[in-house]
């Protein structure tokens, strides 16, 4: 393969690489979180989908050099994994079967109370999925505390009837024989597209395997009790109205959520949302196709006056490169404008 002339030169040194890992006593229990960067810079908080945390839900899109120079240099990331999804070296405990089932309400109601706990009035937040729609209810409850909703192949209904079965055929499978093989399958096929799950002909990619490894590492207790949350859910369209923030939202376009996600997007606010819809690509855009993230990511993120820092060598296609960009576009009125509904097609890659 050619060598691309679109790269980012980043100091190492000058951004921190390792996280800082708390437990938080919550009035619903206890939550492990991570935390990256200065605290003294806003917040960015993420939520990963079901059976995922951070690092095989978004570790794609930080290993992005782009991303990560963008998001590093801008904010403090506070990474919130859903009870007992925390990294095996954490030591995630069982969950017993007489330990109640944490309602959608509760998990938005942890995020209030992290929030308290390191002392942060406002925050943008990044979720996947089902970590999405627990964002989207805290932004709906807590909407003070929300700048903005980056969102990828969100969930804002409740179950509809394939789903419900699909998951009641997943819970069980998960109560009577554990994170096995077919378990597996099914969660792939909801995070990734047939083109990186493979075939016969066709080995599955590395993203796959690799979250094929993490699979193996989660307790099934515990991601039945978030699988069982997650499928009790309610439906929240009403409450997008309220929302005043604005939404990025990102949609693969081989998610078995496209059209859940669609409809989202129809209940907000179109002159503070935008949609990108990625081609050949499953829910989880942020480690399939990072890189499509990229430009929608930094028009958004220049609304709120946050930008890729200059002393970082720029590739040409940054739109946030000092050479390409006029001072106006950095207006949040401009942005406004900006953030119709927009669609990104991502061609394959033969």
């Amino acid at each position: 393969m050619a060598e691309s002339s679109d790269s980012v030169s980043i100091d190492m040194d000058t951004i921190s690489l390792s996280g800082k890992d708390y437990l938080i006593k919550t009035s619903h229990g206890s939550v492990s979180v991570t935390v990256f960067g200065d605290q003294d810079k806003p917040a960015l908080v993420t939520y990963p989908d079901l059976a995922l945390n951070y690092v095989s839900c978004f570790e794609g899109l930080l290993m992005c050099p782009e991303a990560f120079s963008l998001l590093l240099h801008n904010f403090c990331i506070y990474h919130i994994s859903p009870p007992g999804h925390e990294l095996l070296q954490l030591g995630a405990a069982i969950m017993r079967p007489d330990d109640p089932v944490l309602s959608v309400d509760d998990l938005a109601d942890q995020i209030a109370e992290i929030l308290d706990f390191f002392g942060l009035s406002k925050v943008m937040c990044m979720g996947v999925t089902a970590g999405a729609y627990i964002l989207t209810l805290f932004a709906i409850k807590y909407s003070c505390r929300v700048l903005g909703l980056i969102l990828v192949s969100p969930l804002c209904q409740g179950p509809c009837w394939t789903e419900w079965l699909y998951n009641k055929v997943m819970s069980n499978l998960l109560y009577f024989y554990g994170m096995c093989g077919l378990v597996k399958e099914l969660l792939l096929m909801r995070y990734f597209s047939k083109d990186v799950r493979g075939n016969v002909q066709v080995p599955e990619s590395d993203v796959v395997q690799a979250c094929r490894r993490f699979l193996g590492e989660r307790q099934s207790p515990n991601v039945l009790r978030f699988l069982e949350t997650i499928n009790g859910r309610p439906d929240i369209s009403e409450g997008l109205k309220r929302l005043q923030c604005r939404s990025l939202i990102f949609i693969g376009e081989n998610s078995p959520f496209h059209h859940e996600s669609l409809h989202m997007t129809s209940k907000l606010d179109r002159r503070y949302t935008a949609l990108v819809e990625v081609q050949h690509c499953g829910s989880v855009v942020t480690e399939e196709q990072p890189d499509a993230m990229l430009i929608p990511l930094e028009y958004f993120l220049m609304g709120y006056g946050f930008y890729r820092p200059s002393q970082y060598n720029l590739s040409p296609r940054s739109p946030l490169s000092p050479t390409c960009i006029s001072p106006e576009l950095f207006s949040p009125e401009s942005m406004g404008l900006k953030l119709k509904p927009i669609k990104t097609r991502i061609p394959l890659e033969i």
